[in-house]
């Protein structure tokens, strides 16, 4: 049940993201994508699991990790006008990989 749960709120975030896509107003459709719902999770989780330093430190690493996002998102921009869709998309997620590789051994490099 769970997991039909999860399915659904999966389908009815792609359905809220096509109908936004047709409106004047389409660029929102960029926006709830970053609705903050695997943060919530993820922040519930550790404050509940953890200790509230630990809790900070996963707040402070998140806002770090718009870092490899902006990546994806700027790529993407310059890729468009250069590659097909899929490839343009292809590109921008290995840009966000890279960046989110390095910002995780920077990470650790000065956690240590």
């Amino acid at each position: 049940m769970d997991l039909i749960l999860k399915a659904t709120l999966g389908a009815a975030v792609v359905v809220i993201l096509a109908a936004l896509a047709k409106t004047k107003n389409y660029y929102i459709a960029g926006l709830v994508p970053l609705f903050p719902t695997f943060a919530l999770i993820a922040h519930y989780i550790v404050g509940k699991g953890r200790s509230l330093e630990d809790l900070k430190t996963t707040i402070v690493f998140g806002m770090w990790s718009i870092i490899p996002y902006f990546i994806y998102l700027a790529t993407l921009y310059v890729m468009v006008d250069r590659m097909r869709l899929e490839a343009s998309l292809a590109v921008a997620a290995v840009a966000w990989l890279m960046a989110a590789t390095v910002l995780v051994s920077v990470w650790v490099h000065f956690q240590n």
